[in-house]
This record gives C-alpha cells, sequence and structure tokens, in this order.
C-alpha cells in the first residue's frame, strides 16, 4: 500500500487480505470477511476501501453484465474472465498469446488504449 501511496490502516489491511483471499468476491461477501477478521465495521468504511485500492490499482473491480461488481487481486495483467451463464461462477482466463486481433482495435477514435475487457460465457463444469 506504500508502494501506491496509501496510508496502512486496518481495514485497508483487512479488505485487501479479503480480496486475495477470495477472488471474484462481491462487496457484502467482502464486508463478512473483514467483519470476522476485525469485528464491527461499516458498509460505507469497506466502500470506501475498495474505491481507495481500486483507484490505487492494487484491486481491479469488474461487473460482468447482470452481476453485482466484483472484486479481486490480480492486476496489470490484462486477464479476462469466464462467468457461467447458470449458477454465476467466475473464473479467471489468460488473455490469448500471439497475435490477437479482436483485441486491437480497428480505430482508436484517438484514444490511448491500455486494457482490453473480454468476458467469456457459458456454462462450468459442475453445471
Amino acid at each position: 500500500m506504500r508502494g501506491a501511496a496509501l496510508r496502512v490502516t486496518r481495514p485497508r489491511v483487512a479488505v485487501l487480505s479479503a480480496v486475495h483471499d477470495h477472488p471474484h468476491a462481491e462487496t457484502e461477501s467482502i464486508i463478512s470477511v473483514v467483519r470476522e477478521d476485525l469485528g464491527e465495521v461499516s458498509h460505507q468504511a469497506v466502500y470506501d476501501v475498495l474505491r481507495a485500492l481500486t483507484a490505487a490499482g492494487l484491486v481491479r473491480r469488474i461487473q460482468p453484465a447482470g452481476s453485482v461488481a466484483r472484486y479481486e487481486a490480480r492486476v496489470g495483467d490484462n486477464h479476462h474472465h469466464v462467468v457461467c451463464r447458470s449458477c454465476g461462477a467466475i473464473a479467471d482466463v489468460d488473455g490469448a498469446v500471439g497475435p490477437a486481433p479482436c483485441l486491437t482495435a480497428a480505430d482508436d477514435a484517438g484514444y490511448r488504449i491500455d486494457e482490453a475487457e473480454v468476458i467469456y460465457w457459458g456454462r462450468c463444469p459442475l453445471c
């Protein structure tokens, strides 16, 4: 956190730890894990910490269509996700190896693109 210019606090450490231990967890699950660790902590405090960690690049927020926001600690590698249409399970999928024309915009509209977001949909092995 110090490397990201964030003050190290117990709530921030607890939230970051919860995100590391529970990839793709939604906010309510993170709040439950943090409360097991710290005792009482407000919803707003966890939301504020998630926002700060996301802004600092320590956490990534994803929100597949039809889902609540979820958080993960795997950042900076432009990986993608696969989502089960039946149960909503989410798994990481590494980006395409080699030339990946579907990830290169035909026209960047003047933007300096630094990330592409791809979500694959299907049914997980358990469904």
